[in-house]
């Protein structure tokens, strides 16, 4: 930021006021800049969106973003982490009934299905309300992509092959997630712990892999925390090469300092929210009967 001529006259208490000045105005430019909200257009086949799953900003871009595809004529299946595959039956049976459901209304029978309520499901539902009801005026599938919480346990305590699930992994990839995972629980969580939960974050991205392959040949679109989203361990590599190549990655990221891989990213303001490791419970030596499962409750990625 260049001053006035008649400040480089001065004498040196000006002089030091002034420059304390330009340096505090170009530090909140760049933190501006760092954070604004950005504008994302959705041009690939299959896309991969992901979300800080507390971020209301976040999810207002990703919406407009979303209509944004519907207007240029896009018909992509719509492909959700926030239900569990097991909801499939669930969800096709509510779309068969006539009249068909509100986005509200399918969302609680889904729930209600399976023995859940929105409010303790770990999802905050207005969120994704207006993503389903776009797919349900215009006919468009609605995916159930997840793996379920008693799922997810019963692959940290057998392995993802008796699951049906690619045990062929990547030690890094491994690593890299059960750091992840060490990492959003604050220290509270052991190693082995981490590690067997890693077991269920490669099921969760392969199973969403095998959603979007599913559909990929009239286009698909993928909402899931940026985790899942990122290249080099998530939903990405478990692709099939032509879909891959056909596919688009976009972290919808806090932070401009967020090194993760992904295709695309887009800036959006931090959520305000409370410390998450406050209150955090000491896990450390957890069975897999009682551990927790990667998902929502861990962090908010």
């Amino acid at each position: 930021m260049a001053m006035p001529e008649r400040f480089l006259n001065a004498g040196p208490g000006l002089r030091a006021l002034t420059a304390g000045l330009a340096a505090l105005l170009t530090v909140l430019a760049v933190a501006a800049c760092s954070h604004r909200v950005e504008t994302l257009r959705l041009t690939a086949p299959v896309v991969l969106l992901g979300e800080v799953h507390d971020n209301a900003v976040g999810h207002r871009l990703r919406l407009a973003a979303f209509d944004d595809l519907l207007a240029r004529g896009g018909r992509p299946a719509l492909v959700l982490e926030q239900f569990d595959r097991s909801d499939q039956a669930a969800i096709d049976v509510a779309r068969a009934r006539q009249p068909a459901p509100d986005a509200g209304t399918l969302i609680v029978e889904v729930l209600a299905a399976r023995g859940a309520a929105p409010q303790r499901s770990g999802w905050h539902w207005p969120f994704y309300e207006p993503f389903i009801e776009r797919a349900l005026q215009r006919g468009l599938p609605i995916v159930a992509a997840n793996v379920g919480r008693a799922e997810a346990r019963q692959i940290m305590r057998d392995g993802l092959a008796a699951h049906g699930f690619d045990p062929a992994v990547p030690q890094a990839v491994l690593t890299a997630l059960a750091q992840d995972i060490e990492d959003s629980h604050c220290g509270m969580l052991d190693q082995a712990t981490a590690s067997r939960m890693a077991l269920a974050q490669v099921a969760r991205d392969q199973q969403m892999a095998r959603a979007l392959q599913a559909h990929a040949s009239a286009g698909a679109v993928l909402l899931a925390g940026n985790g899942h989203v990122r290249t080099d361990t998530g939903v990405p590599r478990w692709l099939e090469p032509a879909t891959r190549a056909r596919s688009q990655a976009i972290g919808v990221l806090e932070s401009a300092a967020d090194t993760t891989p992904y295709d695309q990213r887009a800036l959006v303001p931090p959520q305000d929210r409370p410390d998450p490791c406050a209150g955090m419970p000491d896990l450390r030596q957890a069975t897999p009967a009682a551990a927790p499962e990667a998902g929502p409750a861990a962090a908010p990625q």
